[in-house]
């Protein structure tokens, strides 16, 4: 339970900056933030990714902090996507992939001929991650809160949920040839 909370606090935290800031200081959501990552740390694992967030979380939020700006704040989205970056990238440089893990979860018997693909898939998430942060990176120095909310609070959740889809539509093609072989 307070896993799924936290993942929620992240999920709408993008949101929560940019309406909260009507009635609170950076420094209240910073604060917010800060504890989020915190409290990561003392009720959930504490694995690469876990350790690459509450990092990030704790950078941005501390910088925020001394310095009164939700300007910090607005890069912890970009931070998410360096973060999962950085473990998507390492895995595939260090194997097994975070997708052939994920893959394993389901199908311990993993066939050696599915590798190939949940390598490509690794590398195909990578690109979403720099896309996304990218675009990110851009709403948070030249956008409007809204259009910085709309997009890091929304839109990229979207673009997730549609490269998720794809990628299972492709994944169906896939067991069906390699099954066929």
């Amino acid at each position: 339970m307070p896993n799924g909370v936290l993942a929620l606090f992240a999920i709408l935290f993008p949101l929560a900056l940019a309406f909260g800031q009507r009635w609170v200081s950076p420094r209240w959501l910073a604060a917010a933030l800060l504890v989020a990552a915190l409290t990561r740390l003392v009720v959930g694992p504490r694995d690469r990714m876990a350790w690459t967030w509450v990092g990030a979380a704790t950078l941005i939020a501390g910088y925020a902090l001394l310095s009164n700006d939700a300007l910090p704040l607005r890069f912890y989205p970009l931070a998410i996507n360096l973060g999962l970056l950085a473990v998507f990238g390492w895995s595939l440089l260090h194997p097994p992939t975070v997708i052939e893990r994920f893959a394993r979860l389901q199908e311990p018997d993993l066939p050696d001929a599915a590798v190939p693909y949940v390598r490509r898939v690794t590398q195909v998430w990578c690109g979403f991650f720099v896309i996304n942060g990218s675009i990110s990176l851009a709403t948070a120095l030249w956008a409007s809160d809204a259009i910085w909310a709309l997009y890091n609070g929304c839109l990229s959740y979207v673009a997730m949920g549609l490269l998720f889809a794809a990628e299972w539509v492709v994944r169906q093609r896939v067991k069906r040839r390699l099954a066929g072989a």
